[in-house]
């Protein structure tokens, strides 16, 4: 990969800034990673859930064989675990209430209605099979405008209606709409998709009868948050459950709220003291888990005649599905919505109207990027469309836009707080790297395979680590703080480092322990870094959001500078020095030509007391500290992508020629990492814009159930994808770390749908604004094109 080097701090061999490997690969590689379906416990019970056909209906009976009593459980066995309820502050927001296992009436096929437990998972399936539950049919509300047309049989009791909630912005509109000389609107959506880790829903509990606790072992994002959550369900006291998330095979949202499987196995594993086990398989997780990026968008953008945008006018409705998750709920989408829409443009007219509304559908769950990738390629098509509107070149369009880097820190329109950076740079190097001045002296030739060719960008921002301040703005139940670490030498100069967020393919064991070497010298091979388990760890809200370096790594950083004079006070007594003149490297405490090892202060801590200063610290050699930015509205990353397409009108096949990103994190941590967190990102995108899709027909019965039906890119799929960074430090945070775990999902389905409606350009062809870009969309958009003249000769 290309790489501009921009940092001004100097590098350690193995610091901040160094492509040194993952530490997690080694035990991956070699298949010794420990996943909660590799655990096996004595006397360990497989649960499996009976869940319903139909998509709306009133439960009148279940009719269970009297040898299974015992065995299999309905929600009324269930009467000391409280429903799911996640409530907000938000007005006009109306509460769902989701029952572990469904209680009175089912609202998406695939609700959980009963479950049974047996020593295999084959097993308890056949117990449920001799199960029966009757069903009275309603009325299905399989999309959002069925649901808002609906005036009885509601999704939920007490509701007015069929809106989770409606957010509303206006600043400025109609002063600055009115100057517009040119007007675009534009009508896109994107269809609703799965997440699709490797590694499904997967949750293991057991009663430890010597700590006297609940153990709870979780494929999670947030132990920290699901204790609490299991906790407050089961009426117990935090003291006595404890959360375990191991090895974590892939989230990306889905495992950052707590599922109603995870409360039915804790309260199994409770109310038996026996250890139980669900794996969600393939085609629950396409049934179950289809639950995100379900938007539509209305825009209208106002703007000169050159195409500087003056105003955006907005109305978006979001299908929310049955239910709000706890805690992270479906407030978060369309805040994220309406605040992310405007993106790195710095207009000053705006306009928008959220709508969440209520459907028949499994619950709308955060994905990475959290509506913005959805925001992003409603705007970034709108910007493309203008360009056409004015006839300029899109690129040059945007570049007029954005923010400019002398304007930085800049508040745009929607109240976002850009810390840092150079949006216009970004774009101009992407375009300069995509090679776009040979690309349309391509296309005047034409190709030789008869293929049109076509470019797209995109431009955004990825907010990240944003604090307090912005998720107190949503309403959550749950709401975001510091974060703490803590780090400990120990005695032989090995440094142990806990963080409360938990790793879920991001390399958190290496960038953490870089961010340690940094500041202590030890080497990375010498620090362990433990994550994971609520009884070993500080208390984080987890890792979401892009907020781990920032937040997490933050506070190591800090604890790391409070330990460095109690290490070098020890270590300067020992070489009789003045503190001052003691700088850590390398294992080992310098002074001039004089020098200790970091396991001889260790030692003299531990284990030979008699050697330190009578002055010593009495904090010892452990630390822990707490750390937020000094700005907690969010470090603003941001990228520019760009694309070169071939679109073959006979088939309708598209396939992306280059790929390039241009992003800035801020300082990086380990460019390897990042780049890996990228181009995973961009290849989610690539299977949004192209692929992936979870249809529903008019009785909300989904449609793609199996990986026959629902596609995802593969390797074959993903091109080779080119990066640059730049590295503008964020003046708010430790070390100038901006995250950016989501950012390369964002972009990519705007990109290539514009390069697509680029290639189109001069057919006739209606623009394609719907994901997936399928070989049927493409060519029903082609087939009613009307060619002009001169293309038709």
């Amino acid at each position: 990969m290309n790489q501009v080097e921009t940092p001004s701090r100097v590098l350690k061999p193995e610091g901040i800034g160094a492509r040194v490997p993952r530490k997690e690969d080694a035990r991956h590689l070699a298949g010794k990673g420990n996943f909660v379906g590799d655990m096996v416990m004595p006397g360990l019970q497989e649960v499996a859930f009976l869940r319903s056909p139909l998509a709306h209906a009133r439960i009148t009976g279940a009719d269970i064989p009297e040898e299974l009593a015992g065995r299999v459980v309905l929600r009324e066995m269930m009467a000391d675990a409280a429903d799911i309820v996640s409530p907000s502050s938000l007005p006009t927001y109306q509460n769902s209430t989701q029952p572990p296992l469904a209680s009175g009436k089912v609202r998406f096929v695939g609700e959980a209605v009963a479950m049974a437990y047996a020593p295999t998972r084959a097993i308890a399936e056949d117990l449920l099979e001799q199960v029966q539950i009757s069903f009275d049919e309603l009325p299905v509300f399989h999309d959002s405008w069925s649901a808002l047309a609906a005036k009885e049989e509601l999704l939920h009791p007490g509701w007015k209606d069929n809106l989770f909630m409606t957010l509303r912005a206006d600043r400025d509109f109609d002063q600055l709409a009115a100057q517009a000389e040119v007007k675009v609107t534009r009508t896109i959506e994107l269809s609703r998709q799965c997440m699709v880790p490797m590694e499904g829903k997967a949750v293991m509990a057991y009663w430890d009868f010597q700590s006297h606790q609940l153990v709870v072992v979780s494929a999670t994002q947030v132990p920290h948050l699901l204790r609490a959550g299991i906790a407050q369900h089961l009426g117990m006291g935090e003291e006595n459950v404890r959360v375990v998330s191991p090895d974590v095979g892939g989230a990306f949202g889905y495992k950052c709220v707590m599922h109603p499987e995870e409360l039915c196995i804790a309260w199994l594993a409770k109310t038996h003291k026996r250890p139980f086990r669900y794996l969600e398989d393939r085609r629950e997780h396409l049934i179950v888990g289809a639950n995100t990026r379900q938007h539509h968008y209305q825009l209208t953008a106002y703007a000169d005649r050159s195409g500087k945008l003056l105003a955006l006018d907005a109305v978006i409705t979001i299908d929310g599905g049955a239910y709000s998750c706890w805690p992270f709920n479906i407030g978060l989408e369309p805040g994220q919505a309406v605040g992310n829409l405007p993106g790195p443009y710095a207009f000053r007219g705006y306009r928008c109207e959220t709508r969440c509304v209520g459907t028949n559908k499994p619950g709308f769950m955060p994905y990475r990027g959290v509506a913005r990738t959805g925001v992003c390629f409603a705007m970034e098509l709108l910007m493309d469309a203008l360009a056409r509107e004015v006839g300029r070149e899109p690129w040059q369009v945007r570049m007029d836009n954005l923010v400019k880097g002398e304007q930085m820190p800049y508040v745009n329109v929607a109240n976002k707080h850009f810390d840092s950076g150079d949006f216009p740079a970004s774009l101009k190097r992407a375009v300069e790297m995509i090679g776009l001045e040979a690309v349309r002296e391509r296309q005047a030739r034409g190709e030789p395979d008869g293929r049109r060719i076509g470019v797209g960008t995109a431009t955004y921002t990825e907010q990240s680590a944003h604090g307090t301040s912005v998720f107190a703005t949503w309403g959550l139940p749950v709401v975001p703080g510091y974060d703490q670490a803590m780090v400990k030498l120990t005695a032989d100069g090995g440094l142990e480092v806990r963080v409360g967020v938990h790793s879920h393919g991001q390399g958190m064991e290496t960038s953490f322990s870089q961010i340690a070497h940094d500041v202590l010298g030890v080497p990375v091979n010498r620090i362990r870094v433990i994550h994971g388990d609520t009884g070993q760890t500080p208390f984080s809200t987890g890792t979401y959001a892009s907020r781990a370096t920032v937040m997490s790594g933050g506070a190591v950083a800090v604890a790391c500078k409070e330990l460095l004079p109690r290490v070098q006070a020890i270590a300067a007594h020992l070489m009789g020095v003045e503190p001052q003149a003691v700088a850590l490297l390398e294992g080992r405490a310098w002074a001039a030509e004089k020098s200790v090892t970091l396991a001889e202060v260790g030692h003299a801590w531990y284990l030979s007391p008699q050697d330190l200063p009578d002055n010593v610290n009495l904090g010892g050699l452990e630390v822990s500290r707490a750390y937020k930015p000094k700005v907690d509205t969010g470090a603003f990353t941001y990228a520019s992508q760009a694309a070169v397409v071939a679109v073959d009108t006979e088939t309708g096949e598209v396939e992306i020629l280059d790929y390039v990103v241009v992003e800035d994190c801020g300082t990086i941590v380990n460019p390897m990492i990042v780049e890996g967190q990228t181009i995973g990102g961009i290849a989610q995108g690539i299977g949004t814009a192209m692929y992936e899709e979870t249809p529903y027909d008019d009785q909300g019965q989904p449609l793609a159930s199996t990986l026959a039906d629902y596609i995802l890119p593969g390797a074959t799929e993903v091109p080779r994808i080119r990066i640059e960074h730049f590295e503008t430090p964020s003046p708010n945070t430790e070390f100038g770390a901006k995250g950016m775990g989501e950012g390369g999902a964002i972009a990519p389905p705007a990109v290539i749908f514009n390069a697509v409606n680029d290639a189109l350009r001069g057919t006739g062809a209606a623009e394609v604004l719907l994901t997936p870009l399928t070989p049927r969309r493409l060519l029903k958009a082609l087939e009613s094109a009307t060619l002009p003249e001169e293309v038709a000769k």
